[in-house]
């Protein structure tokens, strides 16, 4: 009995896996022929790329609840290394990169990798760029829904095709709709129509062309929050609205009188001061100072003000504390100005200072989290250079060892050879005076009596 209901308890959860997994499906080379006629989320991954394996979990409840709401989005994966010709087609560049296929258009996601986030992006790009607002109460409900809301007031007009353009292009942001005038609430009065209307922070702001530049700038400027709580993330997203960012760096785990006072002037910059700074800064507060200390390569304390610049990596930091608000407004001033001091930027001496500081972080993150798998990867490799590097300089000191022996050597022999010259010379003087001492005994013997006797 027991075996029994086991037996269809592992059969159960065999069916509910078999059913998850279904509703993503492996895609190969054929797929790019029979894709139109479907919208599709996809998964470009590596086998081994480890994020594609944390992301492969979340993909099929992703695919799951696309497939039990009833939605039009058809989730698949494909392996990018064993069809890299179709992954290189789509722009793939790196693992794992998703992508939302709608006719000839490929929508890139570039938001957190969690289930809600994926599936309310595969919404929100598989609909209708524009999406349309008939009624009063629909419009209170989306703007409840939504913290920053797009809307298109008016009929036919060049403004609306520009609208739709670029509704098509950001739409991977944010939501896009489209009113009558008299489904807006009656406290929104506008100069003129057609308009486009960006609704946030509890108010409401007008495009104007001749002030804000192009359609597509102010909407990719506006589409956040006044005022934000910003981490990593938030801060790679706000980089592409190409605004400096201030930020309050607080620690929220321990608030005190400081880091308040410092998150207040923020935000009240950000309100009574949105005409002013509006078109260059995002305002918001960080909690602690790990991300920005990475980032800067520096130590930042807690609680202060920063200004970070995303696109070219310089920061600004006040040249002293920062009390009251007509302070902080005179430091955003001197930063917009051009007349506060910059650090930073990416030049070469710090894309340099950058490799030194990824090299020392990997090795310090390593030792933290395992001191002997640190010990074997640094130490290793750090023992057998030094092993090297001895043997080298131990062989040049034989090496000149044997130099100078020879060099005895060579020494030693010619010392021998003038030895043996001199020798060779005394011999032969000797032999010569000997020489000389026989002639003379032989001309004494041929000598005369007579001689003799003269002699």
């Amino acid at each position: 009995m027991a075996a029994g209901a086991r037996g269809g308890l592992i059969r159960a959860v065999f069916l509910l896996s078999s059913g998850v997994l279904a509703h993503v499906e492996d895609l190969d080379d054929t797929f790019k022929d029979s894709r139109m006629d479907d919208v599709w989320l996809v998964d470009f991954y590596a086998p081994w790329c480890g994020y594609c394996k944390k992301l492969e979990p979340i993909w099929h409840e992703v695919g799951a609840e696309l497939k039990s709401s009833g939605s039009p989005v058809r989730v698949g994966k494909m392996d990018a290394t064993a069809y890299s010709g179709i992954a290189s087609e789509y722009g793939v560049r790196g693992y794992p990169t998703i992508k939302l296929l709608k006719g000839d258009l490929a929508y890139n996601y570039k938001g957190q990798r969690t289930k809600d986030d994926i599936i309310e992006f595969a919404n929100r790009v598989a609909g209708p760029a524009v999406r349309s607002l008939p009624s009063r109460q629909m419009f209170d409900h989306v703007l409840k829904r939504h913290d920053v809301l797009f809307v298109y007031v008016g009929g036919e007009s060049p403004l609306k095709e520009k609208y739709i353009d670029v509704a098509s292009e950001l739409i991977v942001y944010t939501y896009f709709f489209s009113a009558s005038e008299d489904v807006l609430p009656e406290s929104v009065t506008l100069p003129e129509l057609p308009a486009v209307v960006v609704f946030k922070d509890g108010s409401f702001f007008t495009y104007d062309q001749y002030e804000d530049g192009s359609l597509s700038s102010w909407v990719n400027r506006e589409r956040f929050q006044g005022y934000l709580q910003i981490d990593g993330f938030t801060l790679y997203e706000l980089g592409e609205t190409g605004k400096l960012v201030a930020i309050a760096v607080i620690n929220e785990k321990e608030q005190n009188e400081e880091s308040t006072r410092l998150k207040d002037l923020i935000q009240r910059v950000a309100t009574e001061y949105r005409g002013h700074f509006n078109r260059d800064f995002q305002f918001g507060h960080m909690d602690g100072n790990d991300y920005i200390n990475s980032l800067i390569m520096s130590e930042v304390q807690v609680p202060s003000v920063i200004v970070l610049n995303t696109s070219n990596e310089q920061y600004f930091l006040p040249q002293e504390p920062v009390n009251t608000l007509e302070q902080l407004v005179g430091f955003i001033n001197s930063v917009l100005d051009g007349s506060a001091q910059a650090h930073g930027g990416d030049g070469i001496f710090q894309r340099m200072k950058r490799v030194a500081y990824d090299a020392r972080s990997t090795v310090m993150s390593v030792f933290r989290s395992s001191p002997l798998l640190g010990c074997f990867l640094f130490g290793l490799p750090l023992g057998v250079i030094s092993l090297m590097c001895y043997g080298m300089c131990t062989a040049e000191s034989d090496d000149g060892a044997d130099d100078m022996e020879l060099m005895k050597r060579d020494g030693l022999a010619e010392e021998d050879e003038e030895e043996e010259e001199e020798e060779e010379e005394e011999r032969r003087r000797l032999a010569e005076e000997m020489e000389e001492d026989e002639e003379e005994e032989e001309d004494e013997e041929e000598k005369s009596p007579q001689e003799k006797k003269v002699d």
